[in-house]
């Protein structure tokens, strides 16, 4: 397992497609044009693929996922893999788990089968890919928070579970709680499961990678700069936490998410990425960069090329 973590190396999130309400309701589809850029001859081999399965399954415990929906993800998944990617596909974005507020286009559900119907998207996700090759892995839930903090371990667990009746030896990556944060590792409990690896979100200095972010409130002001000698220190340090934590445990860690938003001053983006992408490699991590085509992007759909700046920083020798 420790090789096919370690494997994924510089990895890319297809962000604000399959975890927006609807695909294309932030403004991006899972284009021919993107996976192209990935697998065989592309900028990278390794693919993080981000799903809102919640908004596309029946409101009930069963939590049927619609026929259409799965289709297309799975359509995506198997191009990504006959392209010779690494896929590691999540659920995302379930705000009633989380207990936050709904998005708009999202809809509720009776809390008594909020953690139901988690557990059989699950079972359904886990049926459905049960055929995968090792490259397709999964990824139990994306930055638990809130209402999750004390039920984490007990739900991760029963989700495993779940997934481990047709998956017995895929590998499932697994965060803590505080949106994926290093600081919450110690409260982190593993299943004895050796296909379990562990994953970290990475974005400090908050106000520096949010800034001018429309959905922080309050709004982070413009024009904050990295990466100072503190700046730079507070960087490292959640990384030696996440570093030493694998260490303990005997796990590979990724680092599934982390980036600088466009409002970012463009040189202290760059600097930023070439820091986080040194010291993460230096710690044996491997990456996915937030994302690809929209806010952080490193791809611009417009001109349909990538931002040379950014893609140097993350990709370049």
């Amino acid at each position: 397992m420790f090789q096919q973590v370690l494997g994924l190396g510089r990895g890319i999130n297809f962000g604000n497609i399959f975890d927006a309400p609807r695909e294309g309701a932030w403004g991006l589809r899972a284009e021919d044009e993107f996976i192209n850029l990935v697998g065989e001859g592309g900028f990278t081999r390794s693919v993080r693929l981000p799903v809102r399965w919640s908004n596309h399954a029946s409101a009930d415990a069963a939590a049927r996922i619609d026929p259409a929906s799965m289709a297309r993800v799975e359509h995506t998944v198997d191009r990504l893999l006959a392209r010779g990617a690494s896929v590691l596909l999540n659920l995302h974005h379930y705000r009633q788990f989380d207990g936050d507020p709904l998005d708009p286009g999202e809809f509720a559900v009776d809390p008594a089968v909020v953690d139901l119907r988690f557990l059989a998207l699950w079972q359904q996700i886990a049926e459905r890919f049960a055929n995968r090759g090792p490259a397709l892995m999964f990824e139990i839930y994306n930055e638990p928070h809130g209402r999750l903090e004390p039920l984490w371990n007990d739900l991760l667990s029963r989700a495993l579970r779940v997934i481990r009746q047709r998956n017995p030896e895929r590998v499932v990556v697994v965060g803590p709680t505080e949106w994926n944060s290093a600081k919450a590792l110690p409260r982190l409990v593993l299943p004895p499961d050796r296909h379990v690896a562990l994953t970290v979100h990475h974005y400090e200095p908050f106000a520096f990678t949010h800034q001018g972010a429309e959905w922080v409130q309050p709004m982070k002001p413009l024009g904050a700069e990295c990466c100072s000698p503190a700046q730079q220190a507070e960087m490292l340090a959640l990384l030696d936490m996440a570093a030493a934590d694998a260490q303990r445990r005997q796990r590979p860690m990724l680092v599934g998410e982390f980036g600088a938003y466009s409002k970012a001053p463009l040189a202290s983006r760059v600097a930023y990425l070439r820091l986080m992408r040194s010291a993460m490699e230096a710690r044996q991590m491997p990456w996915m960069y937030w994302e690809l085509a929209s806010g952080f992007g490193v791809y611009d759909p417009m001109a349909r090329r990538m931002r040379p700046e950014l893609f140097e920083a993350l990709y370049g020798r």
